[in-house]
């Protein structure tokens, strides 16, 4: 079942139960993958790894929404932003735990030879693509950094 469908079923479901922040979560993720499919100009499929890509920024938006409101002492409006979050990431596969990132780093930077800071943007570029959906790139980039230190 692709993403999709999985997610107008969920969309349904919430309806069904009036779940107001799955209802708004789950509607903001079929707009962008709308509009994703608009931008593109034909009427062909997302792939897999594009709705991935939807679904973590959706998830990252909404993280970074409500880091900001509890900086800023709003915890009333940073709720309703992580719940958000969590509706959504349900779609997302499993993240791989910071253990497994550390060995894909480092045999990266093994088989390219990065001996420093100035190779992070290669090892990052070759490290993202492996591991699209799997990690966010935060993650990716704070391991990256400590491993070219």
């Amino acid at each position: 079942m692709s993403l999709q469908v999985e997610i107008m079923t969920a969309l349904k479901e919430a309806m069904k139960s009036k779940n107001q922040t799955a209802l708004t979560a789950l509607r903001a993720v079929k707009s962008a993958i709308l509009l994703a499919q608009t931008e593109s100009g034909a009427k062909e499929e997302l792939t897999e790894e594009q709705e991935l890509k939807i679904l973590q920024k959706q998830v990252k938006q909404r993280r970074d929404s409500a880091a900001i409101y509890i900086e800023q002492g709003r915890q009333d409006l940073a709720d309703p932003e992580l719940a958000e979050a969590e509706v959504i990431a349900q779609f997302l596969p499993e993240a791989l735990p910071e253990e497994e990132i550390v060995k894909i780093v480092d045999a990266t930077i093994s088989k390219l030879g990065a001996v420093g800071m100035k190779d992070m943007g290669k090892v990052m570029g070759v490290v993202t693509q492996e591991l699209a959906g799997k990690a966010d790139g935060k993650t990716i980039s704070n391991v990256v950094k400590s491993r070219l230190s």
